[in-house]
């Protein structure tokens, strides 16, 4: 089990492995297609993102509302293909790490080694233990998509599995 501190370093990524289990601390972004559809847009268009993608991690959810005293509902992994139309142009921008669950089309697969990032899978259907490892939440952009807004969020120990490497290595 590697201990990984958010935002990751050039020299993390690169000691990671397709399989390694790692537990990251820090703040990430959180996004779903909608958002990832607007991000991309403002790419295209040669506008600035509403948020730093440069060495960044954007975890692909959509949580649940939290329940009163808690920081965030139910916090589960959405699909990551559905980020793939838009993932290579984020990741030629900067975006380091993305979380989800699932295969990656050839392409992204093709991006992250191209430009020396990862892709980390975790469990779906564990929503409500995954929300558990996050500790702050901070609303960043889109708020009109509701529990789909981009947030930015706290995490200690939150698990993941490496599923495709900066090296090509992959387990889905």
């Amino acid at each position: 089990m590697k201990h990984l501190t958010l935002p990751l370093t050039p020299e993390a990524i690169a000691s990671l492995r397709a399989g390694d289990e790692v537990l990251l601390t820090g703040w990430l972004y959180t996004g779903r297609d909608a958002a990832h559809k607007r991000l991309a847009a403002c790419l295209s268009a040669g506008e600035p993102t509403p948020f730093p993608l440069e060495g960044e991690t954007i975890y692909y959810v959509g949580p649940a509302p939290a329940r009163p005293g808690q920081v965030i509902g139910p916090a589960g992994p959405t699909s990551s293909y559905r980020m793939d139309p838009y993932t290579p142009a984020l990741l030629e921008h900067g975006l380091k790490c993305m979380i989800g669950k699932g295969r990656r089309s050839p392409e992204v697969a093709e991006s992250i080694v191209k430009n020396h990032a990862v892709y980390l899978l975790t469990i779906g259907g564990t929503a409500a233990l995954t929300a558990q490892s996050i500790y702050k939440k901070e609303p960043v952009c889109y708020d009109d998509l509701g529990t789909e807004a981009v947030c930015r969020l706290y995490v200690q120990d939150f698990y993941a599995i490496v599923g495709i490497d900066c090296h090509g290595g992959a387990i889905v």
